[in-house]
């Protein structure tokens, strides 16, 4: 039971904001700073509450819409003003995806 707890409690979203701006090309750095991947990234666990996708009692693989939750961040961003475009929505995105691939949590299905 411990290692699973260990496993729960390896993203940590410090690293995991330095790993996405790392991973962001350098002609997008101007738009896309620190608070603006935190805002994304709190928006994908909200996301993932609303739909059920949380549960801290199973260790069961949820499978995820990708494109719903894309249409919920940008929906969202637009509401709270955050001056995020598609594309800068998407590269973080991408970089929290390689972030959790990193660290084994999310795994490419295999076609």
């Amino acid at each position: 039971m411990k290692k699973e707890e260990e496993d729960l409690l390896v993203y940590d979203e410090d690293e995991a904001v330095k790993f996405i701006l790392d991973s962001i090309p350098a002609e997008s750095k101007d738009r896309i700073d620190n608070d603006k991947i935190e805002y994304v990234l709190d928006v994908v666990y909200d996301y993932y509450d609303e739909n059920g996708l949380i549960d801290e009692d199973s260790t069961e693989e949820a499978s995820i819409d990708e494109e719903d939750m894309f249409k919920f961040i940008l929906k969202c961003s637009k509401k709270d003003k955050m001056k995020l475009s598609e594309e800068d929505i998407q590269l973080i995105l991408d970089g929290e995806y390689e972030y959790g691939k990193s660290l084994g949590i999310y795994r490419e299905d295999e076609e």
